[in-house]
This record gives structure tokens, C-alpha cells and sequence, in this order.
């Protein structure tokens, strides 16, 4: 065995044991981007989001807190801090686990914000240690992506990516080519993993995929897709890829998809794809009616008209609508063509 081969191995028992430590319950199949629900403009409205998280936490037992569905990217880093002091101990109550969202575009932020971040919590926790402290305020990692730009190549990836691994926290890269505007190649995604233990999970919200389906040796990093749709054929429970999800639709159909797991454990994969249809039909025409309001995200945007259709039932038309960071409120016409999207197919 070479060197090179005995490192990668070593790494990958490391991030195994790390895993074993950072989830001493397994790490969770279901994972979302939370709505951050606000009472005004840039104030997170900090009952409503407890409730929603209580909501969540029978099926949901880890979080993405801010991501792009909780306008993490439009937030300035005290609005970032101020939501995380708020949600950190409500996440912790629901036994929930938190990765922070670093939802920047520049190398540079990325590490200053991290980096500012383990301070707070090292100093919110007493404690010296940045496990430790992640451990006491309930957070099992960072989430960042590769900085933006269609040009960069992959060199200029690996280099800013690993800048940030080598801080040596739990880190979940996230492919967004959405936002950032490349993709980090599945030999870029191997090597990484195959040199930083603490590289422990892998989110891929592209829709293609190609890390996943490359047959590489990720070493044990946990895959979840971000991508919505066709859920019940994704997940290796399925015969899948897929270690489990990321989804933003988890803030309204987390207990479908957990039904949707239950039935492909026990065996049922046409009962699996019938409801695993079902909600993709239901969030593909969500996503196609947020796509045309002007304010906000599409995320953001299609979870926050369905949440507030599930949330407040029959009430939800005499509403104000929901609001988003910006203060900018969503149309009222899109709540009630949310509304008659899930009435129609018994949601």
C-alpha cells in the first residue's frame, strides 16, 4: 500500500469516527434549509420560526440554518448571527442538528465569516475548543460553496475550497451552479474527500448530479440531493445514490418524505413512487408559479406560500401575506394559487 492509498484510508476512518461523534444516532436521512419566517424587515419573527421547528422536528432531526430557502444569501452577517442566537437553542431543545449556512461568494468572506462565526460560538459556549463548543450550542458543521464565477477552473475551486477545509471544522460542500455558477468535478469532489477528514458531507442541489453518479470513492462523505423531484428513486434506500435529502420542500412535505422512507425500507417502491409523484407534481407546479413573482427566491418563495396555506388553513387568504427579508411581502394572488395547488391534490 503506498502512501498516498494508507492517507486516504487513514482520512476516511477519521471522518468516519468524526460522523460517530458529531451524530451519536446516525446522521439523519432528512435535512432542511429552514424558513426563516420574519415579523418586519430583516427581524426574524422568532415564535413563529419555534413553532415551525417543532413542526419540523418529528420528521426533520437536521437543519440548514441560514440557507439559499432562509435568504441566507441576501443577509448581512449581524442579521446571520443574531438568527443563529435565536435558533441554535430552539434547534437544540427539538434534538435538532444545525449546519450554519457561509453563504458567500468570495473566498475572502467565506473564511472571515467561519472564522468570526467559531469565535461567537466559542465565546457564546466558555468553552476553548471549536468541537467542543459546536457540540455545546448543537451545530455539527459549516456549509459553503465554491466561490462564484463560470470562469474559474478547478484548479482555482480546489484551491479556495481548500483554504477552508484546512480550518479543519465539519464541512459540507454544496454544488449550486445556480447561484455560484460552476461545479466542482467529481475527481475535485474525491480528492478532496480523500484528503480532509473533516470533509464529512456533500450536498448537490444542480439536478445532474454528476459527482453522485460518478462511481468515484467519496470515502464515506454523506451525499443528500438538493434537487426536488422524483424522490423516491434517488436515495439508496431506493437503489439510488443517495445517502438521503436536502430539500427545501422539506419545510412543508417533511412528513411525505418521510413516509417515502418508510416505504422504501419496508420493501413498498410502488407505494414509495406513487406519493414520491405526488409531491413532485405538487412542488414542480409550486416552483413554476413562485418562478413568476419578482421579489425573493424561488426557494424562499414557494415554501413561504405553501407553509403559510398549511399553517393557517382556511385563514390563510384572510392573511397578511408572508414577508421576506427585505420587508418586500409575497403577492396575495400567489397565496391563493398556493392554496388551490394543495387543495387540489389533498395536501
Amino acid at each position: 500500500m503506498n502512501n498516498s492509498t494508507n492517507n486516504s484510508t487513514q482520512n476516511n476512518s477519521a471522518r468516519r469516527d468524526l460522523l460517530a461523534q458529531l451524530f451519536s444516532s446516525g446522521i439523519p436521512r432528512l435535512w432542511c434549509p429552514a424558513l426563516t419566517h420574519f415579523s418586519a424587515a430583516q427581524t426574524p419573527d422568532f415564535a413563529r420560526i419555534e413553532a415551525h421547528l417543532q413542526k419540523l422536528a418529528p420528521d426533520v432531526r437536521g437543519l440548514l440554518i441560514p440557507g439559499s430557502t432562509g435568504e441566507g444569501w441576501e443577509m448581512s452577517d449581524a442579521d446571520i448571527r443574531g438568527l443563529l442566537q435565536g435558533v441554535l437553542p430552539l434547534a437544540k431543545a427539538n434534538g435538532q442538528s444545525v449546519l450554519i449556512g457561509v453563504l458567500k461568494t468570495t473566498t475572502p468572506a467565506v473564511l472571515e465569516c467561519l472564522q468570526d462565526t467559531l469565535s461567537w460560538l466559542i465565546k457564546t459556549s466558555g468553552t476553548s475548543s471549536p468541537l467542543e463548543a459546536m457540540q455545546k450550542m448543537g451545530v455539527v458543521g459549516f456549509t459553503v460553496c465554491p466561490p462564484q464565477g463560470a470562469e474559474l477552473s478547478q484548479n482555482e475551486i480546489e484551491s479556495a475550497l481548500r483554504q477552508v477545509l484546512q480550518i479543519g471544522v465539519p464541512t459540507a460542500l454544496y454544488q449550486l451552479p445556480q447561484v455560484t455558477q460552476n461545479e466542482m468535478a467529481p475527481e475535485l469532489v474525491a480528492k478532496l474527500a480523500a484528503e480532509f477528514p473533516n470533509f464529512v458531507l456533500f450536498k448537490d442541489t444542480s439536478g445532474r448530479d454528476v459527482a453522485a453518479n460518478a462511481g468515484l470513492d467519496l470515502g464515506g462523505v454523506f451525499l443528500v440531493r438538493g434537487a426536488e423531484g422524483d424522490y423516491s428513486t434517488w436515495t439508496k434506500a431506493g437503489g439510488g445514490v443517495y445517502d438521503g435529502f436536502l430539500l427545501s420542500t422539506a419545510n412543508v412535505f417533511a412528513p411525505q418524505f418521510s413516509e417515502i422512507f418508510r416505504l422504501l425500507d419496508a420493501g413498498e417502491t410502488d407505494h414509495a413512487a406513487q406519493l414520491s409523484m405526488r409531491v413532485s407534481d405538487v412542488v414542480a407546479a409550486g416552483f413554476e408559479m413562485a418562478g413568476e413573482i419578482t421579489v425573493g427566491n424561488p426557494f424562499s418563495n414557494t415554501n413561504k406560500l405553501f407553509d403559510h396555506v398549511v399553517t393557517h388553513g382556511e385563514r390563510a387568504l384572510d392573511l397578511d401575506p408572508p414577508l421576506l427579508y427585505s420587508g418586500a411581502r409575497l403577492p396575495q394572488s400567489a397565496v391563493k394559487s398556493a392554496a388551490q395547488l394543495l387543495q387540489k391534490v389533498g395536501m
